[in-house]
C-alpha cells in the first residue's frame, strides 16, 4: 500500500507583536561608546535640515540677512538640544528628538505680515519687531500644552486610541510631509536623486551583499552617503558646473550658498530676551495657540511611532501626558529664546530610529550634546548646517515613509475583514489628505486661505488646524472608531482596543516600569497612573 502524500506545512499569519522585533538597541540597551556617539552625530546631520530650512524661510521675510538667519538657526538648535535633554529625562523617556515644526510656520508668516509692521522701513528694526512679536505669542500658546499635559487632559484623549485610530495618525505624521520629499529633491535633481540611490543602496542592498560590513552600512548609511555626495556636490560647484545657471538653482545645488558660514560668529551663547522684550497681541496668540495644538496632535503620532521603533510597548497615556507637558516647556523656551519657530517631536529622527534599527535613548541623548555643542561654536556647526537642501529632502523620502510605515504596521492588530474597520481607516486617511490639499490649494491661488473672514486670528486658526494631514486624518479616525458601534463587543475587537487594554495604565504591565519610570527615583514624587 502507497504511503499517504507528506502533510502541506499549514499557512499561519503573522503573530502580533506589542514590541517591534530584529531592533539592534531597543531603549534601555545602550550601544558600545564609540558606535553611540557616531549615531547620535547622524541624528544630529539629520536635524539640521528642519532646523536650517525653517529659518531659511522666515527671517529674510522678517527682515533680517545672513547674519541674523545664522544667530536664529543657532538659537533654534540650542533650545532643541535642551528640549532633546528635558524629553529624554523628564519627559516620556523615549529617544524622540524635539526640534523645529512647520505646523508654526502659517502663524508666524501672519505676525510679519501683519499691518503694525508694514510701516517699518528699516529691515533690521523689522525683524527685531516682528521676532519680539513671534516670541509673545509663542509665551502665550506654550500654556496650552503645558495645562493639558501636565494636568492629565490629554491623557484621557489618548487613551481613547485604540490601533486603528491610532494607524491613520501615525501612518499621516510620516506619509502627510511628502511635500518636503521628491518635489524637493527635484530642485536639483543632479544631487539630490544620487542621494535617494546611495542611501537605499547603502542601507537595503550592501547589507546582504557584504555580510561582514552589513552592520556599518546598515547604521551609517546617512552619514556615508551625505559624505559622498555633498562632496559630489562641492566639485560641481568648484568645477563652475553652475556659473551661468539661474539664481534659484544655484542656491539649492551650490554647496557656498547658504550665507550661513560668513553669517555665523565664531562663538556665542543663545540667551533669553536675546531680541529685546517680547510683545503680545490677543489674535496673533489665539493662532499660535491653534499651531500648539495641531503640533499637540502631532507629536503624539510621532511618539508612538518612537515607542515603535524603540522596541517599547506603546506608551501609556499618562507618560504621554507628561511628554507633552513637556514639550510645552520646549515652547516656552523657543519664546524665550527667539527661535521664530515652536517645537515638536522631530518626524525625521523618528524614522531614522528605523533606519539604524537602534532606538537607544543615550543616543538621541548624546545627539543633543552635538546640537549644544555646534549652536554655540557657530562657524562649525554652520558647516555641517550648509547641505544643499536637496540633499536633505532625499534623506526624508526614506525616514518618512519609515515612520508613515509604523503607523500602518498598527493594523496587525485589527480585523481587515470588517467593513467598519475598511470604512474608519479608507475614510480617514483620504480625507487627511484631501481636505488639507484644498487648504493648500486656495491658499497658493488665492493668497489666503478658504476661511477669510475680517478677524484674521480666526482665519489663521481655521486655517492652521485644517491644513494638517495628520490631525485631519487622526481626528477623523478617533470620532469614527470612539462613536461608530461603540458597544458592539466585535467592533471593540475588530478596532484591536484589547490589545491595548493593559497599556492603558502605568501599573497594569511590569515593562511600563523599566521603559517609563523617571530617573533618579523621582517617580515616588511625581507618579504615573
Amino acid at each position: 500500500m502507497a504511503a499517504p502524500p507528506p502533510k502541506q506545512e499549514e499557512l499561519q499569519p503573522h503573530a502580533v507583536r506589542d514590541q517591534l522585533p530584529a531592533v539592534s538597541y531597543c531603549l534601555t540597551s545602550p550601544p558600545p561608546w564609540p558606535e553611540a556617539i557616531l549615531l547620535g552625530f547622524q541624528h544630529y546631520l539629520v536635524m539640521l535640515g528642519t532646523t536650517v530650512i525653517i529659518p531659511t524661510a522666515l527671517v529674510p521675510q522678517m527682515g533680517g540677512g545672513n547674519e541674523e538667519k545664522a544667530r536664529v538657526v543657532q538659537t533654534l538648535l540650542f533650545v532643541a538640544g535642551i528640549n532633546t535633554l528635558l524629553q529624554s529625562f523628564l519627559g516620556t523617556r523615549l529617544p524622540a528628538v524635539i526640534g523645529g515644526s512647520y505646523t508654526f510656520v502659517a502663524p508666524t508668516i501672519s505676525i510679519v505680515l501683519a499691518a503694525r509692521y508694514s510701516g517699518i522701513t528699516d529691515p533690521h528694526e523689522k525683524f527685531l519687531r516682528t521676532m519680539r512679536g513671534t516670541q509673545g505669542a509663542l509665551i502665550v500658546a506654550s500654556t496650552l500644552q503645558i495645562i493639558m499635559g501636565f494636568s492629565g487632559l490629554w491623557r484621557i484623549v489618548v487613551r481613547l486610541l485604540s490601533p486603528l485610530s491610532a494607524a491613520p495618525l501615525v501612518a499621516l505624521v510620516g506619509f502627510g510631509l511628502y511635500e518636503l520629499g521628491f518635489p524637493s529633491v527635484a530642485k536639483c535633481i543632479e544631487i539630490g536623486l544620487p542621494e535617494i540611490i546611495l542611501l537605499v543602496a547603502l542601507s537595503q542592498y550592501i547589507p546582504h551583499l557584504v555580510p561582514l560590513l552589513g552592520t556599518a552600512f546598515e547604521r551609517f548609511a546617512v552619514i556615508m552617503s551625505v559624505a559622498i555626495v555633498w562632496l559630489y556636490a562641492f566639485f560641481l560647484t568648484v568645477g563652475g558646473a553652475y556659473k551661468n545657471a539661474a539664481p534659484k538653482t544655484q542656491f539649492h545645488c551650490r554647496t557656498d550658498r547658504s550665507g550661513l558660514v560668513g553669517g555665523a560668529p565664531w562663538i556665542t551663547v543663545p540667551y533669553p530676551f536675546q531680541w529685546g522684550a517680547p510683545t503680545f497681541d490677543a489674535g496673533e496668540c489665539f493662532a499660535m495657540m491653534a499651531a500648539a495644538f495641531v503640533a499637540l496632535v502631532e507629536s503624539t503620532g510621532a511618539f508612538i511611532a518612537v515607542s515603535r521603533y524603540a522596541s517599547a510597548t506603546p506608551c501609556p497615556p499618562s507618560v504621554m501626558s507628561r511628554g507633552i507637558g513637556w514639550q510645552g516647556v520646549g515652547i516656552l523656551l523657543a519664546g524665550l529664546f527667539g527661535t521664530a519657530n515652536g517645537c515638536s517631536v522631530s518626524v525625521e529622527n523618528a524614522g531614522l530610529l528605523g533606519l539604524t534599527r537602534v532606538g537607544s535613548r543615550r543616543v538621541v541623548q548624546i545627539s543633543a550634546g552635538f546640537m549644544l555643542f555646534f549652536s554655540i561654536l557657530g562657524k562649525f556647526g554652520a558647516v555641517f548646517a550648509s547641505i544643499p537642501g536637496p540633499i536633505i529632502a532625499a534623506i526624508y523620502c526614506l525616514l518618512f515613509a519609515y515612520v508613515g510605515m509604523a503607523g500602518i504596521g498598527f493594523l496587525q492588530f485589527c480585523n481587515l475583514n470588517s467593513f467598519r474597520t475598511k470604512f474608519i481607516l479608507g475614510f480617514s486617511l483620504f480625507m487627511g489628505i484631501s481636505v488639507p490639499q484644498y487648504f493648500n490649494e486656495y491658499t497658493s491661488v488665492a493668497g489666503f486661505g478658504p476661511v477669510h473672514t475680517h478677524a484674521r486670528w480666526f482665519n489663521d486658526m481655521i486655517n492652521v488646524v485644517f491644513s494638517s494631514k495628520a490631525f485631519v486624518g487622526g481626528a477623523t479616525a478617533l470620532l469614527l472608531d470612539s462613536t461608530l458601534h461603540r458597544h458592539d463587543s466585535a467592533a471593540r475587537k475588530d478596532r484591536g482596543h484589547h490589545f491595548w487594554d493593559r497599556f492603558r495604565s502605568f501599573k497594569t504591565d511590569p515593562r511600563s516600569e523599566e521603559f517609563y519610570s523617571l530617573p533618579f527615583n523621582l517617580n515616588k514624587f511625581f507618579p504615573s497612573f
